[in-house]
């Protein structure tokens, strides 16, 4: 082996791995290393993660969390079965019916409205909480990706700006 070889290592490879190894290092200086940025974000959502685990995998299952857990599954029963009743109601007493609906026409529309938002977001919230379980779980919902995902966005012209035009020597 001659000389250039003995310096650049021709026969392990070292020098050659040094070169390229310095090339990174200069390149890394310009741009950074796409693989490394997906490594450590990968490491920090592993280690929140497993922060999250930590905080919630000892929960205890005492009577308080029972209790609260079966009035958090109360109102969707009392909401289907009440609205049954209504009709039941309305069968059973049609005058008494008619007098409590005079009553219902009374509240004012931004409280109708109030309590919309108010089970809207109860409701949504829920189907949001479930709907998150089951993907990160694997779970029951199955959606494709292209439906998870948003639309493109449509391309839009600019509006024509006169400061910008003035400084490019237009009109």
């Amino acid at each position: 082996m001659g000389l250039i070889g003995k310096i650049f290592g021709a026969g392990s490879g070292a020098g050659a791995a040094a070169i390229g190894n310095a090339a990174q290092g200069v390149a890394e200086v310009f741009r950074p290393n796409a693989t490394r940025q997906m490594e450590l974000s990968a490491a920090a959502q592993e280690a929140a993660l497993a922060q999250l685990w930590a905080e919630f995998s000892n929960a205890g299952s005492t009577w308080f969390d029972s209790a609260v857990n079966g009035l958090n599954r109360l109102p969707r029963p009392f909401l289907a079965l009440g609205t049954v009743g209504l009709f039941v109601y309305a069968m059973i007493d049609p005058q008494a019916f008619s007098q409590r609906m005079v009553g219902l026409s009374a509240v004012p529309e931004p409280l109708w409205w109030l309590l919309g938002a108010v089970v809207a977001f109860y409701f949504g919230a829920r189907e949001t909480h479930y709907f998150r379980e089951s993907r990160s779980t694997g779970g029951r919902a199955v959606i494709s990706r292209a439906a998870a995902q948003p639309p493109a966005p449509t391309p839009t012209i600019a509006p024509e700006n006169p400061a910008l035009a003035d400084w490019k020597g237009g009109k």
